[in-house]
């Protein structure tokens, strides 16, 4: 059977930083698009040793805000990663775009150039809401990119953050129901977390800005999933819906814990070799390209996994997925089962709780229940022994 990768290609740019992002992004003046292009080239050839000859399930660009590329670069891209994987019609390629640059022909020349899947970054269809978050477009142009993303590719997404500040739970009802309205067969839905080193941590902090409370958050989510049910949408990840067969194939490679190499600045890799390889690139783009101009790689740190990193991250990662985590994954990975790995009184407290459930089909299947998915960065580490 021949082996699968996912490939993720980090672009660092953006037009501005929003200030609820703890994302490697970056604004800048001027790009040298020409270094770019050939330090992207330069890592991807010293990775093809490891990458020949597998299949490529997914290519992924993301940021920053990748739609800031030009598209010949993503092409020049995709046609080399393609000369050396083995790529088909299902290979997925997917490209995050910005409704500020999603000007009708941009959108095509990138399907030109192999993009087959546009995930798009809306956060809100509220004008104001958009100007809270420190969005760069407003609600005209997000609906125009949603337009012209379903025109131009048979599958787009796009994203919205909820649990916004002073938004109730009927603001949030109204605002998803339109937005379903034009959505094609996947859209992301993410509440606002406040992230440490962020603009936003600090206003949260002086209580200059103001959440909605957890209970009003879970409610939203409840809500949300029993809508988004209704209206023909799965949810298989915490954050993520899709009506069947639609599910984002790359992000599922994170999620399974499938390997994936990461290229670009501040990109990270799982590479299965002997044990789990952890790789971790230089995160500014300057001293990235400094190192691959040099080196012909922009690693800053590699180590091989320990069993019990391995583990929290199988558990952390699969325990997203309204699927779960099925024993044999587990056993490739450490050899070891669900006895070995999980705390068995605090699995049993969890299924009493309604917050777990363990499963037998054709193997075992430990899962967190639509409640348990609530509280998942809590019970998770709790239930590794």
């Amino acid at each position: 059977m021949t082996q699968q990768i996912s490939l993720y290609i980090h672009w660092p740019y953006c037009l501005s930083k929003c200030p609820y992002c703890d994302f490697n992004s970056h604004v800048a003046s001027r790009i040298d698009h020409d270094a770019f292009a050939r330090c992207y080239m330069r890592e991807i050839e010293y990775y093809a040793s490891h990458i020949k000859g597998k299949y490529l399930r997914s290519i992924f660009f993301g940021g920053g805000t990748p739609s800031l590329m030009p598209p010949s670069l993503v092409q020049q891209i995709i046609d080399k990663i393609a000369s050396i994987c083995i790529v088909d019609l299902d290979t997925e390629i997917t490209l995050e775009a910005n409704p500020t640059s999603s000007e009708a022909q941009k959108f095509k020349d990138f399907r030109s150039a192999g993009v087959n899947r546009l995930s798009v970054g809306v956060q809100s269809l509220r004008e104001k809401d958009l100007k809270a978050l420190g969005r760069e477009h407003d609600t005209a142009e997000a609906l125009k990119a949603i337009e012209m993303a379903r025109e131009t590719f048979d599958r787009f997404s796009f994203d919205l953050i909820y649990a916004r500040a002073g938004q109730s739970i009927e603001d949030w009802q109204k605002e998803l129901k339109e937005a379903v309205g034009m959505a094609g067969s996947h859209i992301s839905l993410y509440q606002l977390t406040i992230e440490k080193g962020t603009p936003f941590y600090k206003l949260h902090k002086d209580g200059a800005l103001v959440i909605p409370e957890n209970d009003l958050a879970a409610d939203m989510y409840l809500w949300t999933n029993d809508y988004l049910k209704d209206c023909g949408f799965a949810r298989y990840e915490i954050s993520n819906y899709a009506k069947p067969g639609a599910e984002c194939l790359h992000n599922l490679a994170y999620w399974n814990y499938d390997e994936y190499l990461g290229i670009g600045p501040g990109a990270h890799s799982r590479l299965h070799q002997a044990g789990v390889k952890a790789l971790m690139n230089w995160h500014k783009p300057d001293k990235w390209l400094a190192e691959v101009s040099a080196k012909w790689f922009g690693l800053q740190k590699e180590e091989f996994l320990s069993d019990e990193e391995v583990i929290e991250e199988i558990m952390m990662m699969g325990l997203r997925l309204e699927s779960g985590i099925g024993e044999m994954g587990l056993r490739k990975h450490v050899g070891k089962g669900f006895d070995d790995v999980v705390n068995q009184e605090v699995l049993r407290e969890y299924i009493e709780m309604g917050l777990v459930s363990f499963q037998v089909h054709e193997q075992r299947v430990l899962k967190l229940t639509s409640t348990g998915l609530l509280m998942h960065s809590y019970l998770v580490p709790r239930l590794i022994a």
